[in-house]
């Protein structure tokens, strides 16, 4: 995979993929026919200017089509559960263990759509996920965090997701 995309990639397992790809396709379809439908419904009602039904249903579309090319974008561009070699090298698909600040802290890196409740997710993007990808076990690498504070952190350990 080349450098420019493996940036944009995002790792998915295949039960987040297959749960994303349902999203987009109820979003696509049904999603866009009900608000549609609502659209025309307040419309029917007359003045425009003041027709907060109106404006509360283009208000959702227009969060609807946001989140429907956000999806697009994403299973577009998505690693679906390719299990990373096992190789200690940070990279998405790993479980990476890591200490700062005097504790030790694991993390899934990829994207945060999995939403697994057996460990954290990090998005390889963030400022953490940026700092350690590419780095293995014994390596020390440093963070900006989004306040501006400087972290060290030491990788501990990395492994595929789900080994």
């Amino acid at each position: 995979m080349s450098e420019s995309a493996t940036s944009q990639a995002s790792y998915l397992t295949q039960e987040a993929y297959d749960r994303l790809l349902s999203e987009l396709e109820h979003l696509s379809t049904e999603g866009r026919s009900d608000i549609s439908k609502r659209i025309e419904a307040a419309r029917d009602e007359g003045d425009l200017k003041e027709n907060g039904g109106y404006h509360a249903a283009k208000e959702e579309q227009g969060k609807m089509e946001a989140r429907i090319r956000q999806l697009q974008g994403l299973l577009e561009n998505a690693i679906v559960g390719e299990t990373p070699p096992d190789d200690g090298i940070v990279e998405p698909g790993m479980v990476v263990t890591v200490e700062t600040g005097g504790e030790e802290m694991t993390f899934l890196l990829g994207s945060r759509e999995i939403g697994t409740d057996d460990v954290d997710v990090y998005s390889e993007k963030s400022p953490i996920g940026q700092a350690v990808m590419g780095a293995k076990a014994g390596d020390q690498v440093s963070y900006t965090a989004p306040n501006g504070k400087q972290f060290q952190v030491k990788i501990l350990k990395a492994v595929p997701f789900g080994a």
